[in-house]
């Protein structure tokens, strides 16, 4: 027996030192050489979000018609998910890189900044993220994740999928508005007119064929290698022909007289964190904060289990320990990039391209947000990308986050029904909240109609009423008049 016992030790890699024991490196059955590797693949998979992410806020204007700029935001982009990706791996301790959230970023630029200011939208911001923290610390996300049905959870990312692929298709020209004087009741149409014409157009479309093929054949950074061709193609082309804003749009692709330059940090800070409340009624604000939460919370939960669970760090009933911890992080990591004005920060599913290449603890994250640190001196690289290139990421991204199609049960009425509202309403619309109110509406509906209202549970009939009150606002507002 004593043999036996002593020999157990020996068989199990034991750590070497602090920082080891404190990543857990050896313990996982990694080097730091597959975690720094892991890193960099993270990195190269996801950078396309310090250019996607500005070009997404400031395609959008705020009550009072004014933007951002794209160079600041570049730059709080990239800052911001150095400090949230770092903090993730020294204290969550698992390879989860955090930037800012496409399912947020849309919500925050085409639905919340048209009704406030910049600062308060991003006011917002900070408290949708504190209150995930909340729920996080205190136990309540048990309750709403139990509270809205999971194949329903799938059609919001499904929803803000085909929110975002819409909005890759309008930026890019290769979706217009259908002008009402010509007569038509068509409310869009194919690039002008009915037609595709124009050098921008064929960048986006050479983009788009680019970035799926890069993706379909499993290389790393396809996203951002497809951005950076087009944007290459797209720069060749203005020195030739010379199309100009008229051309192009927002962003003109001409070289930058340097391409590094010092991090412009005016955008910190710039919160008006309850200005919101002024604006807005109170239905609204908290409508509003629900959609950000929604989004947020459940965005990270999913992406966590998934990315862990691929990283061999689940238990046997597929938890992943800590994942308080995680979540907390997750929390602070969003209202920080309330604070930067870079929209929430939540964990990239792009983190498993790290994991596939060897990533398994918190030192890969350190390496990935370092990496982002190192990018925010590169802001006038990324003020140089058309939005003709960098769309098709919108729509690549957006298709990658429709394959949760295949996790809903679309024989069930009671599901397809209200996952279908959802899905159509949030790009038909313009808008994640009235694609989620509808769905969850239709839901506690169809069950009480059936005989199951009891099914949703009281926390689900609380949350279809704040939705009621949300479509019925106007209507409320005339009746206090």
């Amino acid at each position: 027996m004593s043999t036996s016992t002593d020999a157990a030790p020996s068989q199990s890699p034991q750590p070497t030192n602090w920082f080891d024991r404190w990543f857990d490196i050896t313990g996982r059955g990694s080097t730091i050489g597959r975690e720094i590797r892991g890193g960099l693949t993270t990195f190269m998979a996801m950078a396309y979000i310090v250019i996607l992410n500005p070009i997404i806020l400031t395609g959008a204007t705020d009550v009072n018609g004014d933007t951002l700029d794209f160079s600041q935001v570049a730059t709080m982009t990239a800052f911001s998910g150095f400090i949230a990706t770092v903090l993730m791996g020294v204290v969550g301790r698992v390879p989860l890189a955090l930037a800012a959230a496409l399912t947020v970023n849309a919500v925050v630029a085409y639905q919340i900044a048209p009704s406030v200011t910049w600062a308060q939208a991003m006011g917002l911001v900070v408290i949708e993220g504190l209150l995930i923290v909340v729920l996080a610390a205190t136990g309540a996300r048990t309750a709403i994740m139990k509270a809205i049905p999971r194949d329903l959870k799938h059609a919001i990312g499904i929803g803000l999928g085909l929110f975002i692929a819409l909005i890759g298709l309008v930026n890019a020209g290769f979706v217009s508005r259908r002008p009402d004087a010509d007569g038509t009741t068509v409310p869009v149409t194919l690039g002008d007119g009915g037609v595709l014409k124009g050098w921008p157009i064929l960048v986006f479309a050479i983009g788009l064929i680019l970035m799926i093929a890069l993706w379909a054949r499993k290389t790393p950074g396809a996203i951002l290698l497809g951005i950076v061709i087009a944007t290459v193609i797209a720069i060749i082309i203005e020195s030739v022909a010379g199309l100009g804003a008229t051309g192009w749009g927002l962003v003109v692709p001409e070289l930058p007289e340097k391409l590094v330059s010092l991090p412009d940090f005016a955008l910190f800070g710039q919160v008006d964190l309850f200005g919101a409340f002024t604006k807005l009624s109170v239905v609204t604000v908290v409508v509003f904060l629900f959609t950000l939460v929604l989004s947020g919370f459940f965005d990270a939960m999913g992406t966590s289990i998934a990315v862990a669970d691929e990283a061999g760090l689940t238990d046997k009933d597929g938890n992943l320990p800590g994942i308080g911890r995680v979540l907390t992080v997750d929390g602070l990591a969003a209202a920080f990039g309330g604070v930067t004005s870079s929209s929430a920060n939540t964990v990239f599913v792009e983190s498993a391209a790290g994991v596939g290449e060897g990533a398994r603890t918190g030192f890969s994250s350190v390496i990935t947000g370092s990496l982002l640190g190192v990018a925010m001196f590169l802001a006038p690289i990324a003020a140089i990308v058309p939005q003709q290139a960098a769309a098709p990421a919108l729509v690549l991204v957006g298709a990658l986050m429709c394959m949760q199609a295949r996790n809903i049960d679309w024989t069930d009425t009671d599901i397809a029904i209200p996952a279908f509202l959802i899905l159509a309403l949030t790009p038909f619309t313009y808008s994640v909240t009235v694609g989620v109110g509808a769905g969850i509406i239709a839901y506690v509906v169809i069950k009480a109609v059936r005989g199951k209202w009891r099914q949703p549970g009281w926390l689900l009939w609380i949350v279809a009423g704040v939705f009621v009150l949300y479509f019925g606002i106007y209507a409320i507002e005339q009746l206090i008049a």
